[in-house]
């Protein structure tokens, strides 16, 4: 496809753009602290909200159900059913609010509340402004918050848009989100196309709905997209505006949307956390700073909303002040520059021209490759797009390790003063240990309260709609209205959809043939070790709990399998129990948990004791994840050998201590 040049439009404008929407994204703990947070942000410039959910929210578990142990509050709020909505939102006029819900799996029911609050306040669901991501895709390839098969999943997408088209049509029923891709290692070819090919999958899903002509359009209309911006400046802004020109090609090309309007490509962002350091965290500022240059300099491929992740979010929960920091950094550059006076500053440039033109080529080749395939669907269910995603990451944590990539702070310049900014008691925000059993409370409560007969007609017309194939909307905003729970939701269409164990990739990765960053050394090591214990030596890598992130732990299996171990890696969320278990069948030498939700004290607890229970606490335990000094601490009096946290990048001298510990521990057992 021929790169088309956008013509040059002049200089300065006679007026100013209008600054896109300010967000934080922010929930944490209760609805009642949640909603504090948000009218706090509001009060201080904040245009709009972006609302943080907990895991099991999420994954559609009430937080009595055994995966949510340890995991309520964590990562976001807790909302359970109507009246956690309503505390969520007190005080706050939906009608008034453009709000983003983080949400995937779960997006119909969470937007199924949210529009039975909004009519209980008196607003019309017309009225309502804002997004749910729902883009489940993604979620099989990054985040892992998924919950159903890829089948149900698009049509739970198809439902909300459809519904939304009718009922909602200031609402963007889903973002098509590449920022996680971005997060788990996705180039930017690979962000272009992995974004575009889950929107053809799901524009094709409402073509086959039967959807057409100005409908259709409009539909086409309101999906907006969620990305990431990283380091690189040049090559994300070029990479913006090839988002522009490729789905305005695609949108035209393939599905014959005439309004230009609605070929518009239309997204918010949240520039890149994978790049935040624990060292030196100061740093994160500039680094956040240049990050959103990459989405608001160049007019034509301007986000419309932005959300800024605070300075310390690789240390912990940011605290309101760090959000805060981060709203002023958009404010200042919205306010105090002059970048919404010009006409896009890019046109005419021959290096953005090429740049944009090469980013375009190569995502339509892979684009093609996907197509081939049978699309996005069967991109995912075959393991090819999630195992490209694994390759990516791992070079991209080579070059880090070999100083091809640099870090500053991390690989180079790591001499640094003491920050006074984190230190100190309350560095960091810090979710209360009982929130869970509070929560579990407010469950009991709202149960006991309820009219249970027509919570079960709710529960009985949701499951004939899936079962009919009928549009899930209708009868979950009924659902919602009679009380039902975001467990029951979830639990009512895993009955009827079944669940899902997407592809982790690891096996797909291809191995590593680098030798110079002490990978052969390693082997010996691994080979000797194995020799004296008498088989090979084995790790297992587990995710217990409801956390999603597997990136890390991927990595740690693909660099451990590189090295010469046997590795034993079942992916995401298993619980405690599972985890245990599958050490004591396998016969590993060393169990590692990857927890990155918060949630790692209680869940290593849990797993030592049961560990301790089955005879197996001659077996070493490490644990990796975004873990507070004080943490740390906690968990080595717990009988952890290891902890490693965002500053050991060098995978391959953990692959090291673990040979070390994993001797260790045989010589003890001898």
């Amino acid at each position: 496809m021929v790169f088309r040049a956008r013509p040059f439009s002049g200089g300065a404008r006679n007026m100013a753009d209008k600054p896109w929407l300010f967000r934080t994204y922010a929930g944490h703990s209760t609805p009642e602290a949640s909603n504090r947070l948000y009218k706090s942000n509001l009060s201080r410039g904040q245009t709009g909200l972006s609302v943080a959910f907990d895991l099991p929210t999420q994954t559609g578990y009430d937080p009595d159900h055994v995966l949510s142990k340890g995991e309520v509050g964590k990562v976001g709020v807790p909302v359970s059913h109507l009246g956690d909505m309503r505390a969520l939102f007190d005080g706050i006029p939906l009608a008034k609010m453009n709000t983003s819900m983080t949400i995937n799996a779960t997006a119909a029911w969470l937007l199924s509340l949210y529009s039975a609050l909004a009519e209980e306040q008196g607003a019309s669901l017309a009225e309502l402004n804002g997004t749910t991501q729902n883009d489940i895709i993604k979620e099989y390839l990054s985040r892992g918050t998924y919950v159903f098969p890829p089948a149900p999943s698009l049509r739970l997408i198809r439902d909300v848009i459809l519904f939304t088209t009718t009922e909602m049509p200031k609402w963007n029923p889903m973002n098509v989100c590449s920022y996680h891709l971005q997060e788990a290692g996705a180039t930017p070819t690979q962000e272009l196309a992995y974004a575009l090919a889950t929107a053809i999958a799901v524009l094709d899903e409402v073509k086959e709905a039967g959807v057409e002509g100005e409908v259709f359009e409009t539909t086409v209309g309101r999906i907006s997209f969620f990305v990431n911006a990283g380091m690189k400046l040049v090559t994300e802004i070029a990479k913006m505006r090839a988002f522009v020109d490729l789905w305005d090609e695609i949108t035209a090309t393939r599905y014959g949307v005439k309004e230009a309007k609605h070929r518009r490509f239309r997204y918010g962002v949240q520039v890149n956390s994978l790049g935040l350091t624990e060292p030196q965290p100061e740093n994160n500022v500039y680094r956040i700073l240049i990050q959103t240059l990459a989405v608001t300099l160049s007019k034509d491929a301007r986000a419309r909303a932005v959300q800024l992740p605070a300075w310390n979010e690789a240390l912990g929960l940011p605290r309101p002040w760090d959000q805060q920091w981060s709203l002023r950094a958009q404010q200042i550059l919205a306010y105090e520059t002059d970048i919404l006076e010009y006409a896009d500053i890019f046109n005419g440039s021959a290096v953005m021209d090429e740049k944009v033109a090469q980013l375009k080529a190569e995502a339509l080749e892979e684009l093609a490759r996907i197509d081939e395939m049978g699309g996005a669907i069967t991109a995912v269910q075959s393991g090819f797009m999630k195992g490209r995603l694994v390759e990516a990451n791992a070079r991209r944590l080579a070059a880090i390790e070999s100083g091809d990539l640099v870090v500053v702070g991390v690989n180079k310049y790591e001499g640094t003063e003491p920050s006074p900014l984190s230190t100190g008691e309350g560095s960091i925000q810090v979710v209360p240990e009982g929130v869970g059993e509070q929560a579990i409370e407010r469950l009991k409560a709202w149960k006991d309260q309820r009219d249970q007969k027509a919570v079960d007609k709710a529960l009985a017309d949701l499951a004939a709609a899936a079962k009919e194939d009928r549009n899930i909307m209708g009868p979950s905003i009924a659902a919602a209205k009679a009380g039902v729970t975001t467990g029951e939701w979830g639990q009512t269409l895993r009955e009827i959809f079944g669940e899902y164990r997407a592809p982790t990739g690891v096996g797909k990765a291809q191995k590593s043939d680098r030798e110079g960053t002490g990978i052969a050394e390693v082997r010996k090591s691994v080979e000797a070790a194995s020799a004296t214990l008498g088989r090979r030596l084995k790790l297992l890598v587990g995710k217990p709990g409801l956390d999603g992130h597997s990136n890390g732990a991927e990595q740690i299996a693909v660099r451990a399998r590189d090295c010469g171990f046997e590795v034993v890696y079942e992916g995401i969320r298993l619980t405690p129990a599972e985890i245990v278990n599958a050490a004591l069948e396998e016969g590993v030498h060393v169990v590692g948990l990857s927890i990155l939700s918060g949630s790692h004290l209680p869940l290593v607890r849990d797993v030592l004791e049961r560990m301790r229970k089955e005879g197996l606490d001659d077996v070493p335990v490490i644990v990796g994840g975004i873990i507070p000094p004080e943490d740390e601490r906690e968990l080595k009096a717990m009988g952890v050998a290891a902890v490693y946290t965002p500053k050991n990048f060098d995978l391959t001298a953990i692959m090291a201590d673990i040979v070390r510990i994993a001797e260790g521990a045989g010589q003890k057992a001898a």
